[in-house]
């Protein structure tokens, strides 16, 4: 047996489980989970070659609670304090393929996090010894599958492999983000990371850019404004509340008083349409797709909070009404996405936008 491993945040392991029990069985894979309260992992236990078969065709962007994804191929929990490197070797079969590069890894826990420091060290070391095995290439390369080592704690380690192209890009799952210099609050990091994780690569150029123009409901006291400010665009920020006075005197926000649910622009060029109002969620759902219906905006990134429990239900739930809700109104030509991100904490970050003409 083998397993597919997924990182997530701690808390959610119920939520990954349920998703990739669902999409494993949807390729006609039938495997088990084995998860535990707040470790922040996942591990979908199947046949090597059915991990595999996940490890290609469960695309980690369709996937809503996982941060990464890779196939494993061994695990030891007796690894010796004097050599932790030769056993971790001796778990690679002998046809495993060449990697680029390397990721020793742990999960997002306060347990993980302490071990980032043996990680660090022995880090070197376990480069040289898989390039000395030919299954390291002797300079980074991102077009050849990832080899991933987590450690688990000081003695135990899975390794195993993810594919080029369906990972994601970052160590552990989580891009480095930086909020926009004129941020007033810590929220602006989840627009941030939503654009870099959620807008395809491959279409980010014409998505964002300079001179477009943005409206942000709920925007007080400007977070998500100084993000889209950072891209060059011009802000109609909606809002009762205050906006941050250094946001104004860049000259790109203008701020309406009124009430998000109620507000529309005078004209139907909104490049960008973002929400993070604490609002029912449904309510919420349906407000973005309304604007779309109505011809309002292309793009729109906004957050829908979870309930305590149920949570991936109530994520099918709100991504239906939504389709529902477009379908009735025969939109056609969007495509829809949602993801628990890094700075996500009881929400998920919605992105649903106008599919471009190729």
């Amino acid at each position: 047996m083998s397993s597919v491993v997924l990182y997530c945040r701690s808390g959610f392991e119920g939520e990954c489980a349920a998703e990739i029990q669902e999409r494993a069985g949807q390729l006609g894979v039938y495997g088990y989970c084995k998860t535990q309260p707040n470790t922040g992992m996942v591990l979908y236990v199947c046949m090597a070659e059915e991990a595999d078969h996940i490890g290609r065709k469960v695309s980690i962007d369709s996937l809503v609670f996982a941060r990464q994804l890779w196939v494993s191929v061994g695990e030891s929990n007796t690894l010796s304090v004097d050599d932790r490197v030769t056993p971790l070797l001796e778990l690679l079969p002998e046809d495993f393929q060449v990697c680029g590069q390397l990721w020793t890894e742990t999960t997002d826990t306060n347990d993980g996090r302490a071990l980032s420091p043996l990680c660090k060290k022995i880090t070197p070391a376990l480069t040289k010894a898989l390039r000395a095995k030919g299954v390291l290439t002797e300079e980074p390369k991102t077009n050849r599958p990832t080899l991933h080592v987590l450690f688990r704690s000081t003695h135990a380690a899975m390794i195993g492999y993810s594919y080029s192209y369906n990972h994601a890009p970052y160590a552990m799952g989580i891009p480095r983000i930086r909020s926009p210099k004129l941020s007033p609050s810590r929220s602006g990091a989840k627009l941030a990371e939503a654009f870099k994780v959620m807008v395809p690569k491959e279409e980010y150029e014409q998505r964002i850019h300079s001179g477009m123009n943005a409206v942000d409901l709920g925007a007080c006291p400007g977070g998500w404004t100084a993000v889209l400010v950072a891209e060059g665009m011009m802000v109609s920020a909606v809002d009762n509340g205050a906006i941050d006075e250094q946001l104004m005197e860049t000259g790109q926000v203008k701020h309406f008083r009124e009430d998000g649910f109620v507000f529309r622009p005078k004209k139907r060029n909104v490049h960008w349409l973002v929400c993070d109002m604490v609002e029912k969620p449904v309510k919420v759902a349906h407000l973005m797709a309304d604007w779309f219906i109505e011809g309002y905006c292309e793009n729109a990134m906004f957050n829908l909070k979870l309930p305590m429990k149920q949570r991936y239900a109530a994520t099918q739930q709100y991504l239906e009404a939504i389709k529902e809700r477009l379908a009735e109104a025969g939109v056609r030509g969007y495509e829809l996405t949602a993801r628990h991100l890094y700075h996500d904490r009881e929400e998920i970050t919605v992105y649903l936008r106008k599919r471009l003409k190729s």
